[in-house]
């Protein structure tokens, strides 16, 4: 009987963890990011850049600047608002010369599917259902914003065999005598890069003007989302008193959001990919989010104004990263980026749990296989545990037929039946709980693992055996839910037999349940289930053996 609460508590706290996400994703309170940070900023937030029309000035340029003396930048003129396309070893990007703007990012190390054939993944992209794209500009009157257009001196760049850095320029001429320069620096094999503007003032006239870095999307991500498994999609704020703060479409519904902050970063992220500007850790800029009228979402950051004196070139610099959620890279592209991989409440197991998997795979080359080892590993960490739980189980169903004697003895009378049962307990040394706390206990590590395999990038499209080319997808042929059902019913089997028939009538449909329950669940989390049972039915089966032959003795 108390191996029947057992499975109800386990599959009830389930539930509920399920439960949880679908009310998290439908019906969270809305919370209004507030100021984080009380450092006094000259960022003038009224100053925020239009998502749909020519920017706010924020300080006046004199346009009788002489500027027949500025010089022919590029021999040759890209038109207006074409296309240049970017390659590099891990990018196939558009860049638009209207605004230098990011308008386009496949991912090339990430197929789209898992087809021979397949496109890379497209993350970021100009298009009307899956709008995506990063905007950038100045701040100031005469100056470049995103509407602007700029000219180059190419309408291809690739980064040769042998380089590692790829530099695109950008160029654009003002009438007053200003000169900018947007310039893109890619890196070999990293998906953070650097954005620069170059400014140089040949005007005659001092020139201040502030950088403002947005990101334009629908709320289409343009991938097919599971309706049994949640994942977030939307804004990210994060600075040294805030590390990780999401930013909620309906948040920026409700209100636009308006504070300071020191260092930090932006982002919009989905599942498995971001793209993020990361600020200069000693610059306090204002972080700003909009909702257009066609229901686009904008989040971005605007530094304090900053001044060029006549004749002075100064570079103002940002750091992005537009690619997949790797642990190793966000870490050190920025402080606090690796929270994108969203563990939520249980990152202090979930975080030794990849490391482990990630050493396996060093291992093995193969994740399921590391799934295999990780869940040999917590079965180890839990075999005493375990062990108690089997040894209560056993004795328990040792003393079943007993039970059953005391139960037609007692018939309606339900205290006498509970009272002479406890003393049964007693006699045959059984704790009640010895059978549930060790499960309970495990329920935490099962649901950190569940958010392991489904929130790390690196399980994304990862092939384990035969018909299993994903381990972040369901099983196409339902072999593991199936085999996992049927686990679950063989441990039914060793279990001591419910005395209550309504509690054998539940236990008898928890494996069904849980089979069709499982079947839309990560297979490589079905894979940990099927194979931690497994591990349990030997552990159990050679406990239960030892206990019944002890009492034939």
């Amino acid at each position: 009987m108390e191996t029947i609460r057992t499975m109800l508590f386990a599959a009830l706290a389930l539930v509920l963890f399920m439960m949880y996400q679908a009310w998290q994703k439908d019906f969270a309170p809305i919370e209004t990011a507030q100021v984080v940070n009380s450092t006094p900023s000259t960022v003038n937030s009224a100053a925020i850049p239009s998502t749909d029309a020519p920017v706010v000035p924020v300080a006046p340029m004199n346009s009788d600047a002489p500027a027949s003396t500025v010089p022919q930048i590029v021999s040759a003129v890209i038109p207006q608002g074409q296309s240049i396309q970017i390659k590099t070893d891990v990018y196939d990007m558009v860049i638009d010369t209207r605004g230098g703007d990011i308008v386009k990012t496949r991912l090339r190390e990430y197929p789209d599917t898992t087809e021979p054939d397949s496109e890379a993944f497209l993350l970021m992209d100009n298009g009307t259902s899956h709008l995506f794209i990063a905007q950038s500009g100045l701040l100031a009157k005469g100056s470049p914003d995103h509407t602007s257009i700029y000219s180059a001196s190419s309408t291809q760049y690739n980064m040769q065999d042998g380089e590692d850095t790829l530099k695109v320029t950008l160029f654009w001429q003002g009438q007053n005598g200003l000169r900018v320069n947007k310039v893109y620096t890619f890196y070999r094999g990293r998906y953070d890069f650097d954005l620069e503007y170059v400014v140089t003032n040949n005007s005659g006239q001092k020139w201040q003007g502030s950088v403002y870095r947005q990101y334009k999307r629908s709320e289409d991500t343009g991938v097919e989302q599971s309706s049994f498994i949640y994942t977030y999609t939307g804004g990210v704020v994060s600075n040294a008193e805030k590390p990780y703060e999401k930013i909620k479409y309906d948040d920026m519904q409700e209100e636009n959001l308006k504070l300071e902050m020191t260092g930090g970063w932006v982002a919009m992220i989905q599942h498995y990919f971001l793209a993020a500007w990361i600020a200069d850790p000693k610059e306090t800029n204002h972080v700003y989010t909009k909702v257009t009228n066609d229901k686009s979402y904008v989040i971005g950051m605007v530094t304090p104004p900053k001044t060029v004196l006549a004749g002075e070139t100064k570079t103002f610099k940002t750091r992005v990263f537009v690619g997949p959620k790797l642990q190793s890279q966000l870490s050190e592209a920025a402080p606090n980026l690796g929270l994108v991989v969203d563990y939520s409440w249980l990152t202090v197991l979930a975080d030794p749990l990849f490391w482990l998997l990630s050493w396996f795979y060093g291992v093995f080359g193969n994740w399921g296989w590391a799934i295999i080892a990780v869940t040999a590993v917590i079965k180890l960490v839990f075999f005493k545990l375990s062990e108690t739980s089997y040894r209560s189980m056993a004795k328990l169903r040792v003393v079943t037929p007993r039970l059953n004697t005391l139960k037609e003895r007692f018939g309606d009378d339900k205290a006498g039946f509970q009272k002479a049962m406890m003393k049964m307990y007693k006699e045959e040394k059984i704790n009640p709980l010895g059978g549930c706390l060790p499960i309970l206990i495990q329920i935490p590590v099962f649901i950190a693992l569940y958010w392991v395999l489904l929130e790390s990038v690196e399980m994304r499209q990862a092939p384990f055996i035969l018909w299993l080319t994903d381990l972040s997808k369901a099983d196409p042929y339902f072999v593991l839910p199936l085999l996992m059902g049927a686990t679950m019913l063989l441990q039914q089997r060793l279990n001591p037999a419910p005395l209550d028939p309504i509690q054998k009538k539940v236990m008898g449909m928890l494996p069904i349940v849980f089979t069709v329950f499982f079947a839309f669940f990560p297979s490589g989390l079905v894979l940990y289930w099927v194979v931690n049972n497994t591990l349990s039915i030997t552990q159990q089966w050679v406990i239960t053996k030892r206990i019944e032959a002890g009492e034939k003795k």
